[in-house]
């Protein structure tokens, strides 16, 4: 038995019936499909290696501890590896169709909380593996590990023979083992152990997480109403826009700015043209306010399958018109959030909520996603990817997008996964609230165009040849 951390936890308790809280991809490989039996086969092999993906959730009762992850003994690979197919030849409109209908699936908390599911009939000969696996489970990085793990063509760490899982325990033994463990010396603790070294070499003084924690406090209020907030339904719209990191790294190497600068102004200029397709007034200083998550994963630190992460949050400068006026906003903003330490701050409360009871904290995850006005209009995660080709059974992965969910009263986030010399923008909409996605993917493809328009020297135009040089040609 193996206890969730405080932030695994959290995941669990913001789900409800509107909001599930997985996240997943859809990466598409060149074809022709491999065998559905064979693809199985290989993600049977590879079970050993992240055992995490055998085991289910048993909460304490009466909520005396954080939920613990045990072995389920009615493990069924047949359940988790499903096989689908879209009318061929299928259209990328027809995949994000499906991919969303899907994605708006809660997963079984009676199992192991992920399911992959092989798509077949895409045009040009393509298939598709569509990923789901809990937020409890992993994060964003922790997921491209796994990812790297499960889809890789290396044999090694195959599994070694047949698998079986101990008894599950009873209630009261569940029960008594956490009781156990939260009086243990260990136990007690544990919260200490990651407040201490969660942040790892960031951390140098405590007046640094003061100063920390005062700057994210001032993040916290309350949005303004937009039509980017609002209720939440069941249902879900997906989305996706691409961008080459070559031409991310033109612009950065011309206008200045990191990588994730130059990314965040492509999503400002997405939301610049929703908000003008809906007709909102957007006045000159306006911001999106978005929640970046960042990775507090120290070096080294991979073969980790849980949520390593903290929070910062940044304006997105929609009211200001021109693109390269854009990034130097987002480059100035993004500079004083690092400097500030707002991630070490979040990182640090996050490990000292270890503290607390295990049922104040789904009380309070709940509260926050019931309230009708957070501290922001979106989340935008950024997560790297592998930078070379990934086969599966020697099929080459062509891209491959993100989905992340939505929470709360956030009717769209975005998601994007760099591979390959990529980049890769999954949005997540509403159903009903957001059923105009599209145009902010095109905006985001839009505002890379209009980046490299200003980056890249013009070209010189041909002089149109005199009268005498045309008569001696």
């Amino acid at each position: 038995m193996e206890w969730m951390s405080a932030i695994d936890s959290s995941f669990l308790h913001v789900e409800n019936d509107a909001t599930p809280m997985h996240i997943g991809a859809v990466s598409m490989f060149a074809g022709p499909p491999p065998p559905f039996a064979e693809l199985r086969a290989m993600v049977q092999g590879k079970l050993d290696l992240v055992p995490r993906y055998r085991q289910k959730v048993r909460f304490v009762p009466l909520a005396a501890g954080p939920p613990a992850w045990i072995d389920d003994p009615h493990f069924s690979l047949t359940y988790h590896v499903r096989h689908t197919a879209v009318p061929a030849p299928g259209s990328d409109a027809e995949l994000r169709q499906m991919a969303a209908r899907i994605f708006s699936q809660h997963l079984d908390r009676n199992k192991p909380l992920w399911e992959l599911w092989v798509v077949e009939g895409l045009d040009e000969g393509r298939w598709a593996l569509l990923s789901k696996v809990h937020h409890c489970m992993v994060d964003g990085v922790a997921a491209t590990d796994l990812m790297s793990v499960m889809f890789s063509d290396d044999s090694s760490g195959a599994a070694s023979g047949e698998w079986s899982a101990p008894p599950e325990p009873s209630g009261l033994e569940v029960l008594a083992r956490s009781l156990a463990h939260r009086a243990s010396p260990a136990g007690q603790l544990a919260g200490m152990q990651r407040a201490l070294s969660a942040p790892g070499e960031t951390l140098r003084s405590l007046a640094e997480i003061a100063r920390a924690a005062t700057s994210a406090g001032r993040t916290l209020k309350p949005v303004g109403a937009s039509s980017l907030t609002g209720q939440v339904g069941p249902h879900r719209r997906w989305s996706w826009a691409r961008a080459r990191l070559s031409d991310v790294k033109i612009v950065r190497g011309a206008l200045g700015g990191t990588v994730n600068d130059v990314v965040l102004t492509l999503i400002t200029q997405g939301f610049r043209s929703l908000l003008e397709a809906r007709g909102e007034p957007i006045a000159s200083g306006q911001v999106v306010r978005t929640m970046v998550p960042v990775s507090v994963r120290r070096r080294g630190e991979k073969g980790v399958y849980n949520n390593r992460v903290s929070a910062v949050f940044a304006g997105l400068p929609v009211g200001i018109a021109e693109p390269a006026e854009r990034l130097v906003h987002i480059r100035a903003e993004m500079d004083g959030i690092k400097e500030s330490k707002q991630a070490v701050a979040g990182d640090v409360l996050t490990s000292i909520s270890g503290f607390a009871p295990p049922l104040l904290l789904a009380l309070g995850s709940r509260l926050v996603t019931l309230s009708p006005r957070l501290n922001m209009h979106t989340a935008t995660t950024n997560v790297p990817g592998p930078q070379q080709p990934v086969q599966t059974l020697g099929r080459r992965m062509l891209e491959s997008f993100p989905f992340v969910p939505v929470v709360g009263s956030i009717q769209i986030v975005v998601a994007i996964f760099s591979y390959d010399g990529g980049l890769y923008f999954g949005v997540t909409g509403d159903y009903d609230g957001a059923s105009d996605i599209a145009v902010l993917t095109a905006g985001i493809e839009q505002g890379m165009d209009e980046l490299l328009a200003r980056a890249e020297p013009p070209k010189p135009r041909r002089k149109a040849p005199t009268r005498a040089r045309a008569a001696r040609s």
